[in-house]
């Protein structure tokens, strides 16, 4: 099976290291501008090229990974699309909601299987998680609590200056991972609150935010997100998931539920010896679970897709509903309003449309009346 990369940066050379673990899939081509793209390219001895459709015709790929900077996703994956090629989609799946909906519906209308790269869905530790979460070891989820903080140093921003411009700051670049997570794990969100502030570095995006989240099963939770916090508690450095990262034996979420509480990625589970009382010894119990690379995973499962032989586990309409909750909380942290999210089928839910901003006020009176 032959799968092409488009886009051959940092996320790039990750999938281009996945496809040589996989069995019986192969590097076959890679698309990128740059001369540092032609360069990765003679270094992995597969064909350059400089556009997407040139690549296409030439080489007519099983499948397309676009790590592409986001706002080139929607335009490059309807040229997957067109030419009825499945393609995986690094996260997030767009930079504008409206577009990103279209483009999903169009797959889906073209029997195109169309993935997204929350990867993080295929480490063990968060199938490990899922299951327990799923068969109540927690008991009901009743609160959520998610840390997204770390340094990015300024040569991150310096050699791809679109991560200086407006709409790709931590929430949209970062904090889809873990709201496609939450999401994952604990329900549908249908309502965010939030709060960002300018970056201090003086480019056009926030450095760091925070929102309230409510959740279709009544939970609630809390979650914030900074590029420019030195701090432990991220996801990269208490996954172990990529050696770039230097690791911690702290935690980044806690879900908390009426008989438990689970911390991730340590996944140590809380529970009272006793019964159910804060004056009862409380245990922590580490959960045992098989470790492997997600992005190998992911990779294996694409091509699994590809065959036939799997469902996405992350469909583009998955990637657009977590889409919907980033753009939520982009419109909360710009009004300072209440943005609530529907079920997909009114012209106000932000996975059919834009989305809709609630005043305050405006909630109250409905409650009152």
């Amino acid at each position: 099976m032959r799968f092409a990369i488009a886009g051959i940066g940092l996320v790039g050379q990750r999938h281009a290291e996945a496809i040589v673990q996989v069995p019986d899939v192969c590097l076959c081509a890679i698309v990128d501008p740059s001369d540092a793209g032609k360069a990765a390219a003679q270094r992995l001895d597969v064909p350059w090229y400089d556009d997407l459709p040139s690549m296409i015709h030439s080489e007519q790929p099983d499948g397309i990974i676009l790590s592409t900077p986001t706002k080139l996703h929607v335009e490059q994956g309807d040229a997957c699309l067109a030419a009825g090629i499945p393609v995986l989609v690094e996260k997030p799946l767009a930079d504008d909601l409206k577009a990103a909906t279209i483009f999903v519906e169009q797959a889906e209308k073209a029997d195109v299987a169309l993935l997204v790269g929350h990867h993080r869905r295929h480490n063990p530790l968060i199938r490990k998680a899922y299951e327990y979460i799923q068969n109540g070891k927690i008991g009901a989820v009743r609160a959520v609590q998610a840390t997204c903080w770390f340094y990015k140093p300024d040569v991150y921003f310096d050699v791809a200056p679109w991560r200086k411009q407006k709409g790709a700051g931590p929430i949209s670049v970062n904090l889809v991972h873990d709201i496609d997570l939450m999401r994952h794990l604990c329900g549908e969100i249908t309502s965010v609150q939030a709060q960002a502030a300018p970056s201090l570095r003086g480019y056009e995006n926030e450095d760091v935010a925070a929102a309230l989240l409510t959740f279709e099963n009544g939970a609630i939770g809390t979650i914030s997100v900074s590029d420019s916090i030195v701090a432990p508690w991220s996801w990269e450095m208490t996954a172990h998931e990529y050696p770039i990262y230097p690791t911690t034996s702290q935690s980044a979420y806690q879900i908390g539920g009426s008989h438990g509480a689970l911390s991730i990625p340590d996944l140590t589970l809380w529970t009272h010896e006793e019964k159910r009382d804060w004056w009862t010894p409380i245990s922590a119990t580490s959960v045992l679970r098989d470790t492997s690379d997600p992005l190998i995973n992911q990779m294996a499962h694409f091509a699994a897709v590809v065959r036939g032989d799997e469902a996405p586990l992350v469909s583009g309409r998955e990637g657009l509903r977590s889409l919907a909750v980033v753009d939520a909380i982009q419109k909360s942290a710009k009004s300072g309003e209440l943005v609530r999210l529907g079920d997909g089928h009114t012209e106000n839910d932000p996975t059919n449309a834009v989305g809709r901003a609630t005043n305050m006020k405006e909630t109250k009176a409905k409650i009152a009346n």
